[in-house]
């Protein structure tokens, strides 16, 4: 019944939804292209396709080794990727090229995804973390397609949330095939809200395999070329409103003991891009934007607003900001930073990332910070201490290395369990 009115309370809002979909394309055409695709009206494919489902770009980055490795194991594999934004698409053409079909997801009305599933003749589905979609889940599995909700993560405010629906909740996790969990916290609170233990298992985090190309390793080295190899750069990455004004607050304090330090900014939304740049200003900071190819040298802060760049970019720092952190955001991915062995620093508020974090917090790999001014000491801490740098970077890394493996047994599991299923219904 409770799904009956969620799919009713959805058809009356989709109407809604296009309308503020077409407002908000005023401003970047780009949120109206394909819009077709939200409600179903995709491209029919004739042959069975792999759907990986990635909500945005966190997730489609998190995505891509095991895009990579379905591709190597099975060549001939049609792998449609999806996601809710413009950010996350574009960021998956970025990574994958003509390798991958893409669309937009399908809102989650009954007629949405039915349009959808009968269009890609999907032969399964690999869902991104959390995203537990009603009628995505229930109208893919009426096809007898096999479900994997992979690196699958719920945090306890979540698992309360889904606990007070659990008769919507619980039939959709019998319909998933396996859940890989990335720790086990996250697979005991799927199974407090109704997963069956048998399909539950502990994986670990795809996102320690992080793989730093050649490629990506040059480009950083020559950004930090220009930007300045002696001065003192840190980073802030993926912020939100409400941290830019204390990021620049702290780096304001640094100049005064580093008048050489150089901050590379990094907004979460590109849509940020330009209220974080009057804001920099407004403060009388020197500035410097990537989209512009301007020379950072002789600069105080230098704008990220470029899409696809950041791995290269924490590569080109010494110390590691990651934002949504200093505000009640949750946080977001520690783990590129830590692969290029730099110092990483956060705030209290990473409830999205509490496994990660509660790992590199056990080996000294991540410094928490509550505030600006704490952001500040610890920046000018590290600055002085070199040494003691080198040893928090060191220590982000081995919390890396010591956790990669999980995505060779996630793309097994996927394989294996695909595979009986296929045989069952033979």
């Amino acid at each position: 019944m409770l799904h009956f009115f969620y799919s009713l309370v959805f058809r009356l809002a989709l109407p809604f939804v296009l309308v503020r979909l077409w407002w908000s394309g005023r401003d970047n055409p780009k949120i109206r292209r394909h819009w077709l695709q939200r409600v179903g009206l995709v491209q029919r494919f004739r042959e069975p396709v792999i759907w990986v489902h990635a909500v945005s770009v966190g997730e489609t980055i998190a995505a891509a080794p095991l895009v990579k490795t379905l591709l190597r194991r099975n060549p001939g594999a049609t792998i449609l990727m999806t996601a809710m934004t413009v950010t996350g698409l574009e960021r998956a053409q970025a990574i994958f090229g003509d390798q991958v079909k893409y669309a937009y997801s399908p809102y989650d009305t009954p007629g949405s995804v039915r349009r959808f599933v009968d269009r890609i003749n999907p032969r399964a589905l690999v869902i991104m973390e959390t995203e537990l979609w009603p009628n995505m889940i229930a109208l893919t599995r009426r096809r007898q397609v096999p479900i994997f909700l992979i690196n699958a993560r719920l945090s306890e405010r979540s698992a309360r949330g889904y606990a007070k629906i659990g008769s919507l909740v619980t039939p959709l996790l019998a319909s998933i095939r396996w859940i890989a969990a990335q720790a086990q916290d996250d697979a005991d609170r799927f199974l407090r809200i109704g997963a069956k233990p048998e399909t539950v298992s502990v994986t670990g985090s795809i996102k320690f395999d992080v793989d730093i190309t050649d490629a990506v390793r040059q480009q950083a080295r020559t950004l930090r070329t220009r930007l300045g190899e002696a001065r003192p750069l840190w980073i802030a990455a993926s912020t939100h409103d409400g941290e830019d004004q204390q990021i620049l607050a702290a780096h304001q304090r640094l100049l005064e003991d580093f008048p050489e330090a150089l901050l590379v900014i990094v907004p979460r939304h590109p849509e940020r891009f330009e209220s974080v740049a009057r804001l920099i200003q407004s403060q009388g900071l020197a500035l410097a934007r990537r989209s512009r190819n301007d020379d950072g040298a002789g600069v105080q802060v230098y704008l990220g607003d470029t899409m696809g760049e950041l791995l290269m970019l924490y590569g080109a720092a010494d110390l590691a900001f990651v934002g949504g952190s200093l505000i009640e955001r949750g946080g977001h991915n520690p783990l590129e930073p830590a692969a290029w062995g730099i110092p990483v620093l956060s705030g209290p508020h990473v409830f999205n990332f509490e496994t990660i974090y509660g790992h590199l917090q056990q080996g000294a790999g991540v410094s928490v910070v509550a505030d600006s001014e704490a952001l500040y000491q610890r920046l000018a801490e590290f600055m002085r201490a070199p040494a003691t740098a080198q040893l928090a970077g060191r220590n982000a890394l081995a919390v890396v290395d010591a956790n990669r493996g999980a995505l060779n047994r996630v793309v097994d599991g996927i394989i294996s369990r695909a595979q009986e299923e296929s045989a069952g219904a033979a």
